[in-house]
């Protein structure tokens, strides 16, 4: 190119001319961390909100939000992982608000037991939300906690509707150092720690499966709100797409939560959800 000034004309070389985020030779700018604002022209990004619905709907059967799902189905579309967490997160808080209000109108949130641990489950949430964890490090580490999730979600997905048996909650302090320890997870991996927490109650008969579904939500809300005001300069990275996501998640959970109630199962559909999140996270083990 070349442009004529006072001191004469000059030739400036075509890839120093940036205009609107492209060069002038024709060639695109890359972004700096994919999103799935692509959605528009890339089909497998395209299908993500009906994932995120089924995700949703699944999840919130049985009391938990959903952030592993979603992150396992961004992590097979190649979304950024700076991107992935604060996306789940808000996901997330859509999706535990629904159930909370859901499984508490139908009296199944044990507000004793919930209150001990989110007094450990907060602030370590919160701490650990606030870290800078390397990709080398996060990838490994969300494609550990799939492949837990996947395994319980596989395993369990009969026994959790159906346990009725009660041994009764744990003191408080107890209750507050499980909390703290989960926390930590949960703010480390961008979820609400929902899959730590449900695992452990039932197994140790806290309370009964569908009071752990309810204490699970609750638990979620605060970790996930938590970990979110732990980062808040990554809310600039959400896709401009995500209120179209939100509605779809939020459709979900209202199917989903009702479902759960009133004990309807879909076992199936959880194996299969198991099986995503497995090939998730071979492919976050595999960069």
């Amino acid at each position: 190119m070349v442009i004529t000034s006072e001191g004469g004309p000059r030739r400036l070389p075509l890839r120093s001319i940036r205009i609107r985020g492209r060069i002038l030779d024709g060639t695109p700018l890359r972004p700096a961390a994919p999103t799935y604002d692509s959605c528009v022209t890339d089909p497998s990004l395209a299908l993500l909100p009906l994932g995120f619905f089924l995700v949703a709907l699944l999840y919130s059967s049985v009391g938990h939000a959903g952030a592993t799902g979603y992150l396992a189905l961004m992590a097979l579309t190649g979304v950024a992982p700076e991107v992935m967490r604060p996306t789940a997160l808000v996901l997330n808080l859509a999706v535990a608000s629904i159930t909370v209000a859901r499984f508490a109108r139908a009296g199944l949130l044990p507000w004793r037991l919930l209150a001990p641990l989110l007094l450990g489950s907060v602030p370590a949430a919160f701490l650990a939300g606030g870290l800078s964890i390397p990709d080398a490090i996060y990838r490994p580490l969300l494609a550990v906690v799939l492949i837990a999730a996947a395994i319980r979600l596989a395993a369990r997905a009969e026994r959790d509707l159906t346990s009725e048996l009660v041994a009764g909650a744990p003191n408080r302090l107890v209750s507050t150092l499980v909390g703290g320890g989960i926390g930590l997870l949960a703010g480390a991996t961008g979820t609400g720690g929902g899959v730590f927490l449900t695992p452990l109650v039932i197994a140790r008969r806290w309370t009964s499966a569908r009071a752990a579904a309810g204490l699970s939500a609750g638990f979620i809300l605060a970790n996930s709100l938590a970990g979110l005001v732990a980062k808040p300069a990554s809310l600039a990275l959400l896709p401009s797409t995500l209120p179209f996501a939100l509605l779809c998640a939020a459709a979900g959970a209202l199917i989903g939560s009702e479902l759960g109630a009133r004990r309807v199962g879909l076992v199936g559909l959880r194996r299969l959800l198991a099986l995503v999140m497995l090939i998730a996270a071979l492919r976050l083990f595999a960069g």
